[in-house]
């Protein structure tokens, strides 16, 4: 099925240009629910506007977000690194950039504003989870292959709605032991939540670069095409169920 796609620009305050990339179904009704798409530190890579073009075609309103300004993209791991270390030297960064892309994605005339989640791979995982514990009006997150520990526990009452975690039992970035306190803080806070374990896959695993990326750049990554459809189809249940 094919979809209808258009960059949506949205400015900082000090006057970045952000250019995410929605995509929608062909056959477009009012009333869309809506979904953030949050890249990995790669940028807004083919990937990610991959995973909003599939979420279009299983029916909703799907915003890859540009968290880096000018819908920068490298596949060179020091590059990354100092875009993503930049993005995260201050915690007021994301915060705006997020909220911008929410209600970018909020304000098109297709989407029902009331009805947003938000699923993010690697960093964007990390991105997904804060946007939930800094209270936005999520229905569902998921994360992929994401950082899952924050600095500040959230407290109960924050995150609004139901949390996904599609974690690689082989990722050596994000360990089994900050899985055990991403859960411990969520129990805390008594949120709903869920995490799957795939014990045979590495970090990156729903990448299909992720094999290649790893080659060039000496990282341990690896795609797992049967772990990248299981969690894609967790996903798509969490959405149905929520929005």
């Amino acid at each position: 099925m094919s979809v209808i796609t258009r960059t949506i620009e949205y400015t900082t305050a000090d006057g970045m240009v952000f250019k995410g990339q929605l995509y929608l179904p062909n056959q477009t009704v009012q009333d869309l629910s809506g979904v953030l798409v949050a890249p990995e530190w790669w940028g807004l890579s083919e990937h990610v506007k991959h995973s909003a073009e599939r979420l279009a075609e299983e029916g909703y309103a799907a915003l890859a977000m540009d968290l880096y300004g000018e819908a920068r993209l490298t596949d060179d791991a020091a590059q990354a690194n100092e875009w993503m270390t930049q993005t995260l030297s201050d915690p007021t960064i994301l915060a705006d950039r997020t909220q911008l892309a929410y209600d970018a994605l909020a304000a098109q005339p297709e989407v029902n504003p009331h009805s947003i989640g938000v699923i993010g791979f690697c960093f964007g995982g990390r991105v997904a989870l804060d946007m939930a514990r800094r209270g936005m009006d999520l229905k569902a997150v998921t994360s992929f292959h994401g950082f899952v520990t924050s600095e500040a526990p959230v407290q109960e009452g924050f995150i609004k709605g139901e949390l996904l975690v599609e974690h690689a039992g082989q990722d050596s970035m994000v360990t089994m032991d900050n899985i055990a306190a991403f859960r411990q803080e969520m129990d805390n806070a008594k949120v709903r939540y869920h995490v799957d374990i795939f014990p045979n896959a590495k970090h990156g695993f729903t990448n299909p670069q992720a094999t290649r990326n790893a080659e060039k750049n000496g990282t341990d990554l690896a795609y797992n095409e049967e772990a990248a459809a299981t969690a894609w189809q967790n996903m798509l249940n969490l959405l149905e169920r929520t929005l």
